[in-house]
């Protein structure tokens, strides 16, 4: 009898979504549990009593936090559909580049998005840096994992849709196809992919929930 398996996740997060497309990509049934983190559940705190956040992974009532940890753990417990390589030192490097999507791109980009003036300016500076490693990166690939989507993809798959929401709430371009040909490729491939497309949240939601998000932040700052 398979351990259950339950996904503590929000309905817009794009964290506990890497978890969804893993999980999907290997073909793995789970119970979705979905979270209010203005009314955090009694569980999630349980689960997850350190961050206080989501995704937490509950596998035969044993937590598992933070989302990169978890696709580890999902690649160790379910070996069909690799997400990883074989061989140890491009799995090294497929970390160091996940690794670089969270504390440098997603880092930078929210300097872009959440800022104005001269902190907005770096922030674009920045990140037009990072973009360019990682555009570097897909040289020759249709994937970061190759001809198929891998550890990096997930981890870096919020690309493909935050990013461009958040270029129609603020107004502001960061990603094109002149300045970034095949990191616009990709995110266009990455996107249509079915198991990817199919989890998306709604778009028309996710615009309204950060144009006030921005607000808040404009507010802040004024």
């Amino acid at each position: 009898m398979e351990e259950e398996l339950k996904l503590f996740r929000t309905w817009s997060s794009p964290f506990p979504l890497r978890i969804v497309w893993a999980l999907k990509l290997k073909g793995i049934e789970y119970e979705t549990v979905y979270e209010d983190l203005a009314n955090k559940s009694p569980l999630l705190l349980e689960y997850n009593p350190i961050h206080k956040k989501v995704p937490v992974l509950v596998h035969g009532g044993k937590p598992i936090a933070e989302s990169l940890v978890i696709l580890e753990y999902i690649e160790e417990t379910w070996k069909q559909n690799p997400l990883l390589p074989q061989d140890p030192y491009q799995r090294a490097v497929a970390r160091f580049w996940a690794k670089f999507g969270d504390d440098k791109v997603l880092e930078s980009i929210k300097k872009v998005f959440m800022n104005q003036g001269k902190v907005r300016e770096e922030g674009v500076e920045e990140a037009m840096e990072n973009l360019k490693h990682l555009e570097e990166e897909l040289k020759g690939k249709r994937f970061f994992g190759g001809e198929a989507i891998g550890f990096v993809d997930i981890a870096v798959g919020w690309l493909a849709n935050i990013v461009s929401v958040m270029e129609e709430v603020v107004g502001l371009e960061l990603i094109t196809e002149e300045r970034f040909p095949l990191l616009s490729k990709w995110t266009k491939e990455f996107a249509a992919a079915p198991i990817i497309n199919e989890n998306w949240p709604p778009r028309d939601k996710l615009i309204t929930k950060y144009q006030a998000l921005y607000q808040t932040y404009m507010t802040k700052q004024e």
